[in-house]
């Protein structure tokens, strides 16, 4: 990937200078290094601190996510961290990440507002035990689920598999479709069609349907 493409690149390494590109074998942006920090909240204090990270970001960036790896260990590889077994720190659910990204859709946005809350949340709970500060969520498609009913504001989980599936469709074959919010007509005739609109501005549908399959 070429790197003069990605936005905010510069700016991102200005502001995490032990962080640096990285040869990959792949199409993927590779920056990887230690990501130094500090945040501060008004009731958890402030937290500074570094973990050493790889970042791969996809040709698609900011309408694909960037895969995230702590590549020291520092992190316990079970559900209570929120890390994968490959290391792959999971930052929330993909949607919820992407809405926060599309308000500062730059390298810089996804580290201020997806990687440094986490990484915060993280280093106190390494530190002090507990619970995650800020909540969490379910883990796999039970935790997706339930937050994507929430973001779309939908009553139950399955709700949010169907509206799941009809954004990884073309709109106007969608729109022929039963509407997930349970209407009873179908999306194209239903106000709910303007509140999915909002969403596929966030990424493809083949995203979407990419993220269905995940949850199904």
């Amino acid at each position: 990937m070429s790197a003069s493409g990605t936005p905010g690149l510069r700016e991102f390494l200005r502001d995490y200078p032990l962080m640096a590109i990285r040869p990959s074998a792949d199409k993927h942006l590779r920056l990887k290094g230690r990501f130094a920090f500090v945040a501060r909240h008004t009731k958890e204090g402030e937290v500074r601190d570094s973990f050493a990270l790889q970042i791969d970001i996809p040709k698609a960036f900011p309408k694909d996510l960037p895969k995230v790896v702590e590549i020291d260990g520092r992190i316990p590889r079970i559900g209570d961290f929120h890390i994968y077994s490959d290391g792959t720190l999971c930052l929330g659910s993909p949607i919820s990440v992407l809405l926060k990204l599309s308000k500062s859709p730059t390298l810089v946005g996804f580290a201020e507002n997806c990687l440094v809350p986490y990484l915060f949340a993280i280093s106190r709970k390494l530190k002090s035990g507990g619970p995650l500060p800020f909540g969490e969520l379910d883990h796999g498609s039970k935790g997706m689920l339930a937050d994507y009913a929430q973001l779309f504001r939908l009553k139950r989980p399955e709700q949010a598999r169907d509206a799941l599936l009809l954004l990884g469709m073309k709109k106007r074959r969608a729109n022929k479709l039963p509407c997930p919010c349970g209407c009873g007509v179908r999306l194209g005739r239903c106000k709910f069609n303007a509140r999915l609109r909002a969403f596929r501005v966030l990424a493809s549908r083949k995203w979407f349907r990419i993220e269905h399959q995940a949850v199904a």
